[in-house]
């Protein structure tokens, strides 16, 4: 013990050496710590008064203290000579009062005195007794402290002596003297402004805290009063300056305006708010411009996203969290009125919205909403989901947080699971968001400026009371009797009376704040009667105002009766239930004077800024739905209530009085003088917390949930005061940071969410896994209790009142408390207005809240204000409640139960019920609703729409409302559904859902969307099949929208073939009641497809052979290079691929050396028919391109074989086609060559056609395949020579069929299983929830990153994503998680300095960031260069990550450990949705994981939608037979055998069909192909009648003649133009039908469409190029709508522009509309943009791809045009197309000058040549005259020499012509030249001197032979390609090579005679190269002389499909006779 006490004083002297307490000593420190450890406090009471006295640095001798607090006590009273401790207080007491002797009293011993006298005396002595009663208390308390001095040797008196003159000392200290700051040596912070230490300055020994100095505390008989003075007002620091407004920046200042300066408290703070980032925690009285300091750090944002004079609007949000929805609306106001209105006219432009329950925003509303005012619940609500809002999440720039102090409140906790979110997320993703909290004076500031990351010594900043801008007199009366009494009311009443009567003597204005509305009227009459009682009414009558009259009026126009009678009186009420005229109207009479008293609630003090002199709160007690009873006013309210009293502009000071009841009196006293820290709330709501954090993907392990409580405030505060949280001082000893008491808590937590069902918690390994159930928690803000309730009660079937039941046993209603006196309106209710039987008697809590739900559904009265307020709240919660159960329904496939729920939830939103008439949701008048409902036969909607409206006013008795209940019932929602089934396996079902709107779309009523839900229902209505929400948008309300989706076959046991008799579709309005649509879908025709299913191959046992099995050594030699053995895959496939020419098909796992495969197939060709050749078709140009590589690099060189690579990219000419033996090409571009094979020999000389792939088939593409297959087999049948087949594919659910179609019979067809691979591969698949995808993508950045941290942390790793911006988004994602794991770059394996050198080199932004930190980019819109550097980097490992679109899963062979598969949907532009990758991409992608030459094993991971899981496990290694596709598109293929003369009839069109695999399906599964006959005839008569149509439709189309007898087919010009261009027949109808004759090339004026006419009508030729089908695949990404708009602004013709009618270009049914997310809108803008060369306003890179891709396609298209307008003979037509050409060609719009082609010349320089200077005279000039031109321009020499080059490589013609009559006699010849001295028209005309006869009607053979005539190929032209001629035309990306139309027209009638197409080649023209320097190119031109004799002169044209202004005409004079 003895050691124990020495360590106790040995303690305090330690203490006093740090802290130096000024004059206190160790004894008198130990005396004070003593009397504390004394007292009969609690360990908690008891460390608050140690933190007081010692202060929160000696923390850890306070827990000693506490921890030996028994001991130490003992240890001193046993240390004081023996002496127990109770002698020696009596001693002192004694020794601190002496005894007086007592003496007799002389005198009168009577007195006599008067009654008020006796009165007077009497209360004198009743005051004396009082006053030595607490003296005698006080001298106990000091005489124990001297008791306690004594115990450590010092005398009691002295001690009391200079504890008085210590506190005399320090009172006449100045605050802030130097002295006075060193006192405690604390940390001094700043910005703390403190006149003293507000709850921490003790009494004068330390027992208490001590309130504010002045107090006056009284007693009285029926109340206690405690007034709190004035406070000073604190004086200014010597750097103290205020700041002037026109300080600030000119912009910012406009959010000031009328200011001139910022008050004291914005000038302190202004320097870090406005001129820093930093975090700010800002503690100000109320009333001292908060508001402000908020607007200074707004403006700061605002400016740092301001360039110029643009902000940036887009790229960042503001959020200021109010804590109440009241306060919102009022923020918003404010801060709109001074951010608003436009910037032109001194706005700031900024758009301010509130969103809170009351006001929700549109995505739209939020993306055009800069700052978001909200409260700490929405704002919860928003950022917990992680598949929601998260993109407004990621924009926030800054989080205002009003009244931050609410921490200690209920609510407090939500407050910190937003702040530790955002700090997570600031450390996530690297990003700035600054956290400003606003807060009245709390104590521990320090504590939560540490939680809200607040650096103290910038940005936390303390102004005590000192600073109010009107000093606050404060007043508390304690009314001594029970709360809720009368006698308590009636106190209340009264003290309200004298002190509003006092008030209102001293000419002050008065609000009376109550606690509901009728207590405001009950009130306000209160006063006026006493008033009139006690004759007192004077002084609150505002008659004598001069402005009463006019005020009397007004109020008199009033519908308030209350309002009018007590306005002549001076009184007034004011409440949120009066009418907002009434509100306006009283708050404007109470700002004019003319009201004296005014009672309101308290919503006035929120959202109104409306102060008085004094504001008196009646009473302390008010109604809370939510805890179900009566309770305080909180603290928050009190001080803005308090914040209304004292007016800055009329008073120096102001007054508060607060009437509680005596035992609140400690309580608001405590709290307004902040004598008490607040504590966290956080621990009561751990559970719900985590499991949104968990939800959110925030926190997946214990681990990171430890880490995750460390931001929060529970945090600071359970390490600075323990005992309140359950803590001992042994747990903070050993473990100082917590780390077990916070795994403690939340596995606690996590425990009670998993037996919820709400995550799965795993407690070996720590890890925490969101489930359906808890998302659904968490997105709908349900507590884990109410589901652990709805757990139990949920069922498959359950009934309205069940579900009311359960709903109402929700944790949620747990407080809504049971009282007697409702018990007679809830019987009432009960019986009246609820429609279900209420399980549970009124006097149960969860039976009230049944009877209040049902009651507020059916609009029942309730008089009771709490019963109101209790409606209101269950109704609120019971909507949200309902939506989740609903979730958990749907997500269970409970149909019955899912369908009564929707049904509850829609009651509850709309108020009536499901039973009542559906009409009734429109504003129609009760009564009307009423007749109708009560008719004798109630009347559907659907009977009511086959009504007139005269029937349906008769129906109502009321004929005028029957056209309003018309219109109503055609606006009411309704869908007609159509649906087709397809079967795919047998278990398997696809349904196309066709959903057609029908019904009148009106924006007032429908608003922006109608939800939908579309559920699949099993027969019985008990199960769902399936479920969709759909969101049907106006736009989409006038066309039927189609759903694809697949469904498992339901089984019943009610049939013989076990299949239900159908199943039920059904479409159920989210919103409207009776909106309702069933569609029966029979089964009663459906036929599944053959169970024979193909056996797989099974790998044999084989002894791998060796390479020299080829027995040829340059083959052996080809892959030593790779292996030595082939794999047992290969080595099971050798013989019948090498040693045989049977056809075969190799179906394995992508990996396991199918490449190989195709290799022995072709050695074996090359083996036995060495001249032949082999065709490799790869479904991708990235195959092909890869392929081409590999065989180039690896095979050809040593085969000695040619290899051509043929793709849309690449198109080499006929020689070196012809002389290739290997072609490796595209199916497109194979079935384009194939079609023309009678012609064309390099196709009949074919042997092997490899097809990789295969099992594409089924996808897009798969048409083509089967047309080529077919093709192939019809040629080797007409050449009867073998043409082998083989099919390389992964392993196929159907191969037989496949291989019956490919002619393979006993031998050729491998299946191996998924299973065979070289590497085994470990399969993964994970669920995430969410409708949106962004969302949902973002959510699985974190899963793919923990997937390559658990899988892969060192070996290589490739994520697919679906798109090009997905992997820059994705790599962002994976940058920030590294940075967080602080290994920013533990993906790189090389020296930073080398990455930084290499990235020098890349081109792309994002790449170039992205390999910084090793993880690479690859996609199809990087350019060759960076595409080549990431492959690099990535195959030698110095980068481990690759993000790849799935295009790199087919195009390289780039294997990886790790294949991570993230998300399976991509956008579709043509469904304009996101849709599921095929199976078969995923299983490419798959494939790519597991290296053979360095894994044991692979690992693939899919992260895929949560409700696509279960698809994806039983169908990704049973994948989904092989259907043909080729009856979607047989129009085109019907077309192309026609034009080759395979078909010539419609039997042969059938015929041609049984070649197809098509044929082959019908017969297996013919009900998918929609045959309802699957017998022979059956089939024979479904492909009759397919080809009747399709031959229809081409010849509607004009592609195909149909013969007299209707059987016959021939092809037409149109038709070979379509199959030789390969263009779809509908392109051609559409080019026939709108290329007419009536073009006009030019026009003057500009029209009604706004379009520059310079340039004729090339914007229709431009449009009419870009209407074509062939575009209809151009990509249109998510978001690109928004980038097109945005993009035609800077454009010069309009997506939308009005043609007149019956004008060129414009279809029969007028130009269609389309939007901007329509393909054709994007290209005709991609043209639009390469024509104006304006490349750098594409707002992505994207778009630089796709212009390549619209530029590349566009050049066949126009050829096409060109000679569908030839065969109609329109010439003018025909030379806009060929215009349309050139300009696209050279990047130039037609008005533009032809000298613009030279290189370097621009708008600007083009002003030096002379005007008579064209390009076709450069071009006509020798080198010397060209030279003296550029001479005169001054260029300089290079540029120069550029120009030269380039007009040496333009043609110039000249030539001979003769005409041949049909017999060969020869009419004429004429010499074509070419002078250089030509006039400058458009074109040249050279005069012919002779005119040829000709004969009428006869036809003519025109020879025209062209001689190009320049001295040298140079420049451009030097540049040829097997003797063709390169175009200079610098912005086309792909070279071009000369072409010329040759023309013979007659522009008299504008007919085009004859055309030809020619190819200028160097040479002879017969392909060898000349030594001569001119190259000559000619044709036979044939032709009929006009009917009529006569003079003609025609013109023969040569027209360039390249060069503006180098066309050339040549008239022609001709005489008919």
């Amino acid at each position: 013990m003895q050691i124990l006490f020495e360590f106790y004083e040995s303690e305090c002297e330690g203490h006093l050496a740090l802290q130096d307490h000024e004059g206190m000593t160790a004894q008198q420190l130990a005396t004070d710590i003593y009397m504390t450890l004394k007292s009969t406090k609690n360990d908690e009471e008891i460390q608050n008064a140690l933190v007081d006295l010692l202060g929160y640095d000696d923390f850890d001798f306070i827990m000693a203290l506490i921890a030996h607090r028994n001991e130490i006590l003992k240890g001193i009273e046993l240390s004081s000579d023996g002496a127990p401790f109770e002698d020696s207080r009596k001693r002192s007491a004694d020794s601190a009062a002496p005894k007086v002797p007592q003496r007799p009293i002389y005198g009168a011993q009577v007195t006599v005195m008067s009654e008020s006298e006796k009165i007077a005396l009497k209360q004198t002595n009743q005051m004396k007794k009082k006053a030595m009663k607490k003296k005698g208390k006080m001298l106990l308390e000091e005489s124990e402290h001297a008791a306690a001095a004594s115990q450590f040797g010092m005398d009691g008196d002295h001690l009391r002596r200079v504890r008085e003159e210590q506190l005399l000392a320090a009172s006449n200290k100045p605050l802030f003297s130097e002295e006075h700051a060193q006192a405690y040596q604390k940390p001094e912070y700043p910005n703390v402004y403190q006149s003293g230490h507000g709850g921490s300055t003790l009494s004068l020994f330390g027992t208490r805290f001590a309130l504010p100095v002045g107090t006056i505390n009284q007693d009285f008989k029926d109340h206690q009063s405690i007034s709190i003075p004035l406070s000073k007002k604190a004086p200014p620091r010597s750097t103290e300056t205020v700041v002037e407004i026109q300080e600030l920046d000119e912009w910012a200042q406009r959010a000031f305006r009328g200011y001139k300066s910022l008050n004291r408290v914005q000038s302190i703070v202004y320097p870090i708010a406005f001129g820093t980032n930093e975090n700010m925690l800002v503690c100000a009285p109320t009333g001292a411009g908060k508001t402000d300091v908020a607007m200074l750090t707004v403006v700061r944002t605002l400016m740092q996203f301001r360039e110029g004079n643009t902000l940036r609007k887009d790229d960042f949000k503001i959020v200021y969290i109010a804590p109440m929805k009241a306060l919102a609306a009022e923020v918003v106001r404010k801060f709109s009125a001074r951010l608003g209105g436009d910037e032109r006219h001194g706005g700031l432009g900024i758009t301010v919205k509130e969103l809170t329950g009351d006001m929700q925003l549109t995505k739209a509303e939020i993306a055009a909403t800069q700052m978001i005012v909200t409260t700490p619940e929405k704002w919860d609500v928003v950022t917990r989901k992680s598949v929601g809002d998260t993109e407004l999440a990621q924009k926030v720039r800054l989080l205002i947080i009003d009244e931050v102090h609410l921490l200690h409140d209920d609510r407090g906790s939500v407050i910190e699971s937003v702040v530790a979110r955002t700090l997570r997320q600031v450390e996530a993703s690297q990003s700035m968001i600054r956290i400003v909290g606003l807060s009245a004076t709390l104590p521990n500031y320090v504590d939560v400026a540490q939680f809200l990351g607040v650096n103290p010594y910038q940005g936390l900043f303390y102004f005590d009371s000192g600073f109010r801008p009107v000093p606050l007199a404060q007043h508390f009366l304690g009314v001594k009797a029970k709360a809720g009494s009368n006698v308590s009311k009636m106190i209340m009443n009264n003290l309200t009376y004298d002190k509003v009567c006092d008030l209102l003597r001293q000419q002050h204005q008065v609000m009376v704040f109550v606690h509901s509305r009728k207590e405001t009227v009950k009130t306000a009459q209160f006063l006026k009667d006493e008033a009139s009682k006690e004759g007192q009414l004077g002084i609150f009558d505002p008659q004598y105002d001069e402005q009463y009259s006019f005020a009397a009026k007004e109020v008199n126009k009033s519908r308030n009766k209350e309002l009018r009678e007590l306005f002549p009186f001076g009184f007034g009420f004011h409440h949120a239930g009066m009418l907002r005229s009434d509100r306006t109207m009283t708050e404007k009479m109470f700002e004019k004077g003319l009201l004296r008293v005014l009672v309101c609630t308290a919503t006035l003090a929120w959202g109104v800024n409306l102060p008085a002199y004094a504001v008196v709160i009646k009473g302390t007690q008010l109604y809370d739905a939510q805890k179900g009873g009566f309770v305080d006013l909180s603290i928050l309210d009190v001080l803005q209530i308090f914040g209304r009293a004292g007016r800055p502009q009329y008073e120096d000071n102001g007054e508060a009085y607060i009437i509680t009841t005596h035992d609140k009196l400690n309580h608001y006293v405590s709290a307004m003088t902040q004598q008490h820290p607040i504590e966290s709330r956080f621990a009561e709501n751990l559970k719900d917390n985590l499991n949104a954090e968990i939800c959110l993907g925030t926190v997946t392990n214990l681990d990171e949930a430890v880490k995750w409580l460390s931001y929060t405030y529970l945090y600071v505060r359970m390490r600075k005061n323990p005992f309140q949280y359950g803590l001992d001082w042994k747990d903070v000893q050993d473990d100082p940071l917590l780390g077990k008491k916070r795994r403690d808590l939340l596995v606690t937590a996590a425990k009670i969410l998993h037996r919820a069902q709400m995550i799965v918690f795993d407690e070996t390994t720590g890890y925490l896994t969101a489930k359906d159930l808890g998302r659904t928690a968490s997105n709908f803000y349900v507590r884990s209790l109410s589901i652990e309730t709805f757990n139990e009660l949920m069922r498959p079937r359950m009934t309205e009142a069940d579900v009311f039941a359960m709903v109402s046993m929700s944790s949620e209603f747990d407080n809504i408390k049971v009282r007697e006196e409702e018990s007679t309106e809830m019987k009432f209710l009960e019986e009246e207005y609820c429609m279900c039987a209420v399980k549970g008697s009124i006097d149960t809590s969860y039976g009230k809240t049944n009877i209040l739900l049902q009651s507020y559904i059916s609009r029942g009265p309730i008089n009771d204000f709490a019963l109101v307020s209790d409606s209101a709240y269950v109704a609120q919660n019971a909507a949200r409640i309902l939506r989740a159960l609903f979730q958990v329904a749907v997500g269970r496939s409970w149909g019955p139960t899912a369908s009564v729920i929707l049904s509850l939830c829609k009651s509850v939103d709309r108020r009536m019920w499901s039973f009542e008439h559906p009409i009734a949701q429109f504003d129609l008048p009760p009564e009307i609703v009423t007749k109708l409902d009560s008719s004798e036969k109630k009347m559907s909607i659907e009977q009511m729409r086959d009504m007139d409206p005269q029937e349906l006013g008769q129906l109502v008795r009321h004929v005028k409302m029957g056209t309003t209940i018309m219109r109503c019932v055609e606006q009411f929602p309704t869908l007609l559904l159509d649906a087709s089934i397809a079967p795919i396996t047998r278990t398997v079902l696809r349904i196309t859902l066709t959903i057609t709107p029908d019904f009148l779309w009106n924006d007032r009523v429908h608003g922006s969307v109608e939800p939908w839900w579309i559920f699949v229902e099993d027969s019985e209505h008990i199960e769902i099949l399936h479920s969709e929400y759909l969101l049907l948008s106006k736009r989409q309300a006038d066309e039927p929208q189609k759903l694809g989706f697949s469904i498992p076959i339901p089984k019943t046991n009610s049939t013989v073939d076990e299949l239900p008799p159908q199943i039920f579709v059904r479409a159920v309005s989210d919103k409207w009641i009776g909106a309702e649509t069933i569609l029966p879908v029979s089964f009663k025709h459906l036929i599944l497809p053959n169970l024979y299913r193909t056996p797989h191959t099974n790998l044999l046992d084989l002894q791998p052979l060796p390479v020299s099995a080829l027995q040829d050594p340059v083959l052996e030699e080809i892959c030593r290079q790779r292996f030595e053995y082939f794999n047992p895959v290969q080595t099971q496939i050798f013989h019948t691929l090498y040693r045989t020419q049977h056809n075969a098909l190799v179906g394995a796992p992508t990996g396991s050396g199918k490449t190989v495969a195709a290799e022995l197939a072709m050695w074996g060709a090359f083996r036995d028919f060495p001249l032949s050749k082999v065709v490799y078709i790869a479904p991708l140009k990235a195959l092909v391109k890869e392929r081409v590589h590999d065989w180039k690099t690896r095979i050809t060189p040593y085969m000695g074989r040619n290899l051509v690579e043929l793709t849309g990219d690449v198109t080499p000419d006929m020689r070196t086609i012809q002389s290739a033996d290997i072609i490796i090409t595209t199916p497109e571009k194979w079935d384009g060559i194939s079609r023309g094979w009678q012609t064309r020999g390099y196709v009949t000389s074919v042997s092997l056609v490899i097809i990789d792939e295969i099992h594409l088939l089924g996808g897009d593409r798969g048409p083509i395949l089967e047309v080529i297959v077919s093709r192939m087999n019809y040629i080797s049948a007409q050449m009867k020579r073998k043409i082998r087949i083989v099919g390389l594919s992964t392993a196929l659910a159907n191969a037989h069929d496949l291989a019956d179609w490919l002619g393979i019979g006993s031998v050729g067809l491998f299946n191996f299983k998924h299973s065979v691979r070289p590497v085994p591969l470990e399969i993964y698949i994970d669920g995430y929830p969410g409708k949106h995808y962004c969302p949902r993508m973002i959510s699985m950045n974190k899963p793919t990153y923990a997937a390559i941290i658990t899988h892969s942390p060192k070996k290589p790793v490739i994520v697919f994503v679906s798109s090009r911006r997905q992997t820059r988004l994705t790599a962002q994602d994976l940058m920030a998680l590294c940075a967080m794991d602080s290994d920013p770059r533990r993906f790189l394996h090389m020296a930073e300095e080398e990455m930084e050198a290499l990235t020098t080199q890349v081109k792309d932004v994002a790449l170039k960031t992205s390999l910084e930190f090793g993880i690479g980019l690859h996609h199809a819109g990087l350019v060759e260069s960076d595409r080549r550097i990431v492959e690099e980097l990535f195959v030698n490992n110095r980068i481990q990550v690759l993000i790849a679109t799935s295009t790199l899963a087919w195009g390289v062979n780039y294997p990886a450990h790790l294949v991570v598969i993230k998300g399976t949907e991509y956008y579709d532009a043509k469904t304009k949705g996101y849709v599921d990758f095929p199976i078969t991409d995923v299983l490419q992608m798959m494939g790519r994981a597991g290296r053979p030459q360095f894994d044991d094993s692979g690992v693939a991971r899919i992260l895929v939608h949560d409700v696509k899981k279960n698809f994806y496990k039983k169908f990704l290694h049973e994948p989904f037979p092989v259907e043909s596709s080729l009856q979607t598109c047989l129009h085109d293929h019907i077309n192309a055998e026609v034009g080759s003369g395979t078909i010539n009839s419609k039997q042969d069109a059938v015929d041609y069909l049984t070649w197809t695999y098509l044929y082959r399906r019908l017969q297996m599964n013919p009900t998918y192909y929609g045959v309802e006959d699957p017998s022979e005839h059956g089939i024979n008569v479904h492909l009759s009648t397919l080809i009747e149509n399709v031959v229809e439709d081409l010849a509607r189309s004009g592609c195909v003649d149909i013969g007299p007898d209707k059987l016959a087919v021939s092809p037409t010009v149109l038709g070979r133009i379509a199959s030789f261009y390969y263009l779809q027949h509908r392109t051609i109808r559409s080019l026939r039908d709108r290329l007419t004759s009536d073009y006009i090339p030019n026009e003057e004026g500009t029209p009604e469409d706004g379009i520059n006419r310079e340039d004729g009508q090339f914007h229709m030729m431009l449009r009419i190029l870009c209407d074509v089908q062939e575009y209809d695949e151009l990509p249109v990404r998510h978001n690109e709508d928004i980038m097109n708009r945005d993009l035609e602004k800077k454009l010069p013709i309009p997506v939308f522009f009005k043609p007149q009618p019956n004008t060129f270009g414009v279809p029969e049914n007028g130009l269609e509309i389309l939007g901007f997310d329509d393909p054709h809108v994007k290209a005709f803008l991609l043209l639009q943009t390469h024509l104006s060369r304006a490349g750098s306003q594409l707002p992505i890179s994207d778009y630089h791809t796709d212009t390549i891709s619209v530029l590349d396609q566009s050049v066949r298209i126009m050829q096409a045009m060109v000679d569908v307008v030839a065969d109609q003979g329109f010439w003018t037509t025909a030379r806009g197309v060929m215009h349309l050409m050139q300009c696209i060609k050279q990047a130039r719009w037609p008005r533009e000058s032809p000298l613009l082609t030279l290189p370097r010349i621009n708008e600007e320089n083009i002003q030096l040549f002379e005007s008579e200077v064209t390009l076709r005279k450069l071009v006509a000039m020798d080198d010397a005259q060209v030279r003296r031109v550029l001479n005169k321009l001054k260029l300089s020499q290079s540029h120069a020499q550029e120009i030269q080059q380039v007009l040496l490589g333009m043609p110039r013609h000249g030539g001979k012509c003769t005409i041949q009559n049909s017999s060969g006699q020869k009419v004429a010849t004429t010499k074509i030249e070419i002078s250089q001295k030509r006039d400058d028209r458009a074109d040249s005309v050279k005069e012919a001197a002779e005119e040829w006869q000709l004969a009428v009607d006869q036809e003519y053979d025109m020879r025209i032979d062209i001689r190009r005539l320049r001295g040298r190929s140079a420049g451009a032209g030097a540049d040829s390609k097997d003797g063709q001629y390169r175009v200079h035309s610098p912005r086309f990306p792909k070279p071009q090579y000369e072409g010329w139309w040759l023309v013979l027209a007659d522009p008299e009638v504008d007919e085009l005679m004859a055309m030809k197409k020619l190819s200028s080649t160097v040479g002879d023209g017969k392909g060898k190269r000349a030594e001569s320097k001119s190259s000559t190119m000619g044709s036979t031109l044939r032709f009929t002389a006009p009917s009529d004799p006569g003079h003609y002169i025609l013109e023969v044209h040569l027209v360039s499909d390249a060069y503006i202004g180098l066309d050339e005409v040549f008239p022609v004079h001709v005489n008919v006779e």
